[in-house]
């Protein structure tokens, strides 16, 4: 049960995170892109590369805190599948360049800010 709870607590906040941070982007950036999945995807891949980085090599955090903020937290913030179901939006209204770049940028920086979250990790 405890495990249950860890999730969900971490599910849950990682969604409402998730949320406010793509509308605030979305009503600032506007809809022609999906900017707010974007900066979701790259700071959840930041975020989860820190607490991973301090969870390993700093030993902070046992398995409910992993749980917690791997499982949870970034599985309900992080949801690429939103990035496959925007990208296949601007590739059916003939916006190639624009889906490429969704993809691309997600994926790239994803995995730049990533490593830049570990290496933080380890500094901090």
């Amino acid at each position: 049960m405890d495990k249950a709870i860890c999730l969900g607590a971490g599910s849950l906040m990682g969604g409402i995170a998730r949320y406010l941070l793509a509308t605030a982007v979305h009503s600032h950036a506007g809809a022609s892109f999906p900017y707010g999945t974007l900066a979701v995807n790259i700071s959840g891949c930041f975020a989860i590369g820190l607490f991973d980085s301090w969870a390993g090599a700093k030993g902070l955090s046992g398995p409910a805190g992993r749980l917690f903020f791997m499982t949870g937290f970034c599985g309900a913030y992080t949801t690429f599948s939103t990035l496959i179901f925007e990208t296949a939006y601007l590739v059916n209204d003939g916006q190639l360049l624009r889906a490429f770049a969704n993809y691309a940028g997600s994926g790239v920086l994803g995995f730049v800010f990533f490593r830049l979250g570990s290496w933080l990790g380890g500094v901090v």
